[in-house]
């Protein structure tokens, strides 16, 4: 992490299977950790961050790794996933 910049973590919930553009399927609705990436906006006479990277958290997928997966995606495309859960089915 560089001056001015900053990390957040939180846990997502999402109701249902939801589509990111990384991925080729849906991962299953859940509990997800995410890490927030902002940086300080210069010449502000107050602290004003603007959100850069999301990193979401994805967990092993059955039969496949032992590993967790981290996926880089744009925050606005998390958002949106976020969006189209909260609406009606």
């Amino acid at each position: 992490m560089s001056a001015g910049t900053r990390t957040t973590s939180r846990t997502i919930v999402f109701r249902r299977p939801f589509k990111l553009a990384a991925l080729d399927a849906p991962p299953q609705a859940g509990s997800y950790a995410v890490d927030i990436e902002e940086e300080l906006l210069p010449g502000l006479s107050f602290a004003a961050y603007r959100r850069v990277a999301a990193w979401l958290t994805l967990p092993p997928r059955p039969g496949g790794s032992v590993l967790a997966e981290i996926l880089r995606l744009d925050p606005a495309e998390l958002d949106a996933a976020l969006a189209r859960d909260a609406a009606p089915p």
